[in-house]
């Protein structure tokens, strides 16, 4: 039995070791800050709870076991968030997109006076062309 489950521990750190591998050439091979951000986050949190996993095999004692899951479940919490709240903070701040881009979602909906997004086009393309604030009904001219 110990030799199984040192297999699939080794098997975990392995793939684990692969996909951080991963997201660091992807952090060097992609061409502008969120697909970089989009490497480093989806590799990075699956090659570190990959490891996190093959230590918990390994680990005889049930505390470890329970620390590396707890590791675990906070990595897989913050991780998807805080990818988040840096992709809109590079978005807002100007930062451009890489020139092959296809399609930018945001473009015309986040309104910079009001720092907010719009939740739908029509409704951006209205304030826009009539100066109001869906909010306040106010003009944006004051």
């Amino acid at each position: 039995m110990a030799a199984v489950t040192d297999v699939v521990a080794g098997l975990c750190v392995l793939v684990g070791a692969f996909f951080i591998l991963a997201a660091a050439v992807g952090m060097l091979r992609m061409p502008d800050v969120y697909t970089r951000m989009h490497a480093a986050t989806k590799s990075g949190t699956l090659g570190s709870g990959l490891m996190l996993v093959g230590v918990a095999v390994d680990a005889g004692s049930s505390a470890v076991v329970l620390r590396a899951l707890a590791a675990l479940a906070f990595l897989l919490a913050t991780a998807p968030i805080a990818a988040h709240l840096l992709g809109r903070a590079a978005y807002i701040s100007g930062v451009p997109t890489w020139s092959g881009t296809a399609f930018d979602a945001l473009k015309g909906r986040y309104d910079q006076r009001h720092r907010r997004l719009a939740s739908h086009v029509s409704e951006a393309a209205d304030e826009a062309r009539d100066g109001t604030d869906s909010q306040d009904g106010e003009t944006a001219a004051r």
